[in-house]
């Protein structure tokens, strides 16, 4: 079934007399047809299937202000989600050792069946010299090699694990997890082995460039805490995490300003926190947790320390110079006032000023005498 809307000018055209005075006004300008399913006529009717829509997306008006807004992009990076630590199997250090004497006891038994064992080896273990041993066969060879790659298997593979140490598993550029296990135990020697630090690290970096809150150029020395809390990622999910964990302390600089040296301990917990939150949100992807990003030195470029420095001396010779001259005309009005009102002179305006002059002279003179 379908619906028609009718389709009536804006203006008030004239039209025939009883259509014209049928139609309502218009109060939808864009209007359109639309096709309605006939069982939403009807929805009392027994048996009325269901109708599966479709879902839609209303795109908004453009130029308006008001376009279709699309999600914002991250700028972490992505590692792959299936790249996640996980325990190793790895059994107890004395299965190995036990695979390792059976070997060994494999070889010996098995040179004795060939009769190649020494008389004195044969004595010791309380053992009766073969005859007519033709030597080493090749079944007293299968079992030469099985019994010595049980003993290189079990002996090759112990390992001993260590606190606040790990290894990150890999077999034929495949991931196969990551012991923290601590003590005596067996790994599959064919497994690579990379060794990862998993304690609670610092690092002080060189002086970076940064700036301050008015954009003046300053050097800042860091304290980073961290350390690695996904082996998997921190080795496999990029070439150097150190490194990067370095490239993204050197970036936070350049984003965050730096509170200026001298500044108050409010701004520098300011500077801290936006550093520690940039810097964690950063190196989190590969496996890295930052507890701290702490500036320990700040201080300015030499270029500008130098105009710093020159600009504050020029300040404070104008103050100084300024305190001269208040002090050397507030003499010079008292040593009047003392003049005239004692009656000791009387000047007019013409002696007055050249009374004035020389005194002015006179106490910059000794003034400048007794500051050299």
């Amino acid at each position: 079934m379908t619906t028609t809307t009718s389709q009536i000018p804006d203006s008030g055209e004239p039209s025939d007399g009883a259509a014209a005075a049928a139609r309502p006004v218009r109060l939808i300008h864009s209007e359109s047809t639309t096709e309605i399913p006939v069982h939403l006529l009807f929805r009392d009717a027994p048996g009325a299937a269901p109708v599966r829509l479709r879902a839609t997306v209303a795109a908004r008006r453009s130029g308006t202000g008001r376009d279709k807004e699309e999600p914002p992009r991250s700028a972490v990076p992505l590692v792959d989600p299936a790249l996640q630590e996980r325990p190793a199997r790895v059994l107890p250090g004395a299965a190995g050792v036990l695979a390792g004497l059976c070997g060994v006891a494999g070889c010996v038994a098995t040179s004795w069946w060939a009769g190649v064992l020494p008389p004195f080896a044969t004595e010791a273990l309380g053992l009766t010299a073969r005859a007519g041993a033709a030597g080493p066969g090749p079944a007293q060879w299968a079992a030469y090699g099985a019994a010595g790659a049980l003993g290189l298997f079990g002996f090759g593979g112990l390992a001993r694990g260590r606190t606040g140490r790990a290894w990150v598993l890999d077999l034929f550029g495949r991931y196969r997890g990551t012991v923290r296990r601590t003590g005596l135990m067996w790994v599959n020697p064919l497994l690579l082995r990379r060794r990862v630090d998993v304690r609670l690290r610092h690092w002080r970096g060189e002086p970076m460039q940064a700036a301050d809150r008015g954009g003046v150029a300053v050097r800042v020395a860091v304290l980073v805490a961290w350390r690695v809390r996904d082996t998997a990622r921190a080795t496999l999910g990029v070439e150097d995490h150190e490194g990067y964990l370095r490239a993204c302390v050197e970036a936070a600089l350049l984003r965050v300003p730096v509170a200026a040296p001298g500044s108050g301990r409010g701004a520098t917990q300011a500077t801290e926190d936006s550093l520690t939150r940039l810097v964690a949100a950063d190196v989190a992807p590969v496996g890295v947790e930052v507890f701290a990003v702490r500036p320990v030195r700040v201080e300015y470029v030499p270029e500008v320390a130098a105009a710093m420095h020159r600009r504050r001396i020029a300040a404070l010779d104008a103050q100084h110079r300024a305190s001269v001259l208040s002090s050397v005309v507030d003499s010079v009005e008292d040593t009047v006032t003392r003049l005239t009102m004692r009656g000791l002179v009387e000047l007019n305006d013409d002696e007055r000023k050249v009374l004035v002059r020389d005194l002015t002279v006179a106490f910059c003179a000794g003034r400048g005498e007794a500051g050299s």
